[in-house]
């Protein structure tokens, strides 16, 4: 399965769950997360997509870990059935 497949069907049970998934380019900072999910009660999660067994490179644990220095939640989904998992926590 390609990351692109896992991506997909993030956005989509994201959007399915009443929120959005914006795709995340930041020019000048490489290794961000690939999307901003935004649930409904204003929960925001910053996403890493990989496809099955991927790993983030250095340069992506590296922004992670800014982001989690300043308090965001930080996920790194590899599989349609975490995307479930991530979605069971906040839609219950």
């Amino acid at each position: 399965m390609r990351e692109q497949v896992v991506e997909f069907y993030l956005r989509d049970q994201v959007k399915a769950a009443g929120g959005t998934a914006y795709k995340w380019t930041s020019p000048g900072n490489s290794g961000v997360p690939d999307r901003i999910v935004i649930l409904p009660g204003g929960r925001i999660v910053f996403v890493e997509l990989k496809k099955p067994g991927g790993k983030p490179t250095k340069l992506q644990l590296v922004q992670h870990k800014r982001l989690r220095a300043l308090g965001c939640d930080v996920r790194v989904i590899d599989s349609k059935e975490s995307v479930d998992a991530f979605i069971g926590e906040w839609v219950g």
